[in-house]
């Protein structure tokens, strides 16, 4: 009698070859995937430059900031040569904060910089001509400590809360929204808030000297790492006040005319960008350059980054995006008012680019 084992070998050590052969394919299908990209960009560059026919590839000049996690694309977009193979060149432009950036696209000292669409409307309605490409629906969380007791936002009303961004944050009025509506009661009236720095506020969450906090994304992503529990995050907040899906929190944005004017260009880098997030979805491999930019401290918050990253990229139809923050957008008016929006009380028709509203 035999149970189909090869000779010499244990039922435990064939398994276990199966498990080394099956990793070693899939690790093998994510190198091809990698290595498919470089491939694509060395044949167009070739063709370019065996027929002469091709024009100077246009250079976008993209502004960042110094460590935020938009490097994360752009850097492996440019390592893996994706906008060579979409016919452009881009340049990544540092700077030290978002307000930098705002001013080095208003000035023309670049093309492009990462907003999110309250701005772009609000610029918008006053006569400017600046539009908005979804990038990431990666959004600030509402993190606790396990001990403190809090799993929902009912638990939440008369505790000590730390909020990054500011009173004005969209995530911080989703809450806010949310609360009154599904808890009655408004957080800004029934808590002690303290707003502050991101850094500084997970820090204290850890020390114990806040209750809960609302903060960015990948600060929310380190904290759960940590094994701090996450209550809500802003899109959670949106969906139950009526949106259908995720939205794009942070995006792609630029001056319209200039865009238009450099149209093949700039759909080339909307293209590239589009391939990126899906190399960096389907591959480990290309995240392992990544690893020193992201400053992880041990292999569960690299994990987590990567997996809340992920998650954020955006997946669904154009037309959903732009129906769903539209309604979110009327919400935020009436509760941050002119303040936050403006003088209007409805996002501006063509936030969003109408490149790709014409499914370009």
């Amino acid at each position: 009698m035999t149970d189909g084992r090869l000779p010499g070998k244990t039922l435990w050590e064939e398994t276990m070859g199966q498990k080394t052969m099956c990793g070693r394919v899939r690790r093998a299908l994510r190198e091809l995937r990698t290595a498919a990209f470089a491939l694509i960009a060395l044949v167009t560059a070739g063709i370019a430059a065996v027929t002469g026919t091709a024009e100077a590839a246009q250079t976008i000049r993209v502004g960042v900031l110094k460590y935020g996690t938009v490097n994360w694309e752009l850097s492996t977009l440019i390592d893996n040569r994706i906008d060579d193979a979409n016919g452009i060149k881009v340049e990544m432009v540092p700077y030290a904060s978002n307000q930098a950036t705002l001013v080095a696209l208003q000035g023309g000292e670049v093309d492009v910089i990462v907003s999110d669409w309250l701005w772009v409307s609000r610029q918008r309605a006053s006569g400017k001509p600046y539009a908005f490409v979804p990038f990431s629906s990666a959004v600030g969380a509402l993190m606790a400590a396990p001990a403190s007791g809090i799993a929902s936002l009912e638990d939440l009303k008369g505790r000590k809360v730390g909020v990054a961004g500011g009173p004005l944050d969209k995530g911080w009025l989703t809450l806010r929204g949310l609360a009154e509506r599904e808890a009655g009661f408004d957080p800004a009236d029934e808590n002690e808030i303290v707003f502050g720095a991101p850094p500084l506020l997970a820090k204290k969450l850890e020390q114990g000297e806040l209750d809960a906090v609302l903060n960015y994304w990948h600060y929310a992503a380190r904290l759960e790492a940590k094994g701090f529990t996450r209550i809500l995050d802003a899109n959670d907040a949106a969906i139950r006040l009526g949106a259908e899906g995720a939205i794009s929190a942070i995006g792609y944005v630029f001056n319209e005319e200039w865009a238009n004017a450099h149209r093949a260009a700039m759909l080339g880098f909307v293209a590239a960008s589009r391939q990126t997030k899906e190399l960096l979805k389907t591959s480990d491999e290309a995240w392992e350059a990544l690893r020193p930019a992201m400053k992880a401290a041990d292999e569960t918050t690299f994990e987590t980054l990567r997996s809340r990253f992920r998650a954020g990229i955006p997946s669904r139809p154009i037309a959903s995006e732009v129906a769903d923050t539209q309604h979110i957008y009327a919400l935020l008016a009436k509760l941050g008012g002119e303040k936050l929006v403006g003088p209007a009380r409805e996002m501006a028709p063509g936030t969003f680019w109408s490149a790709l509203e014409d499914g370009s």
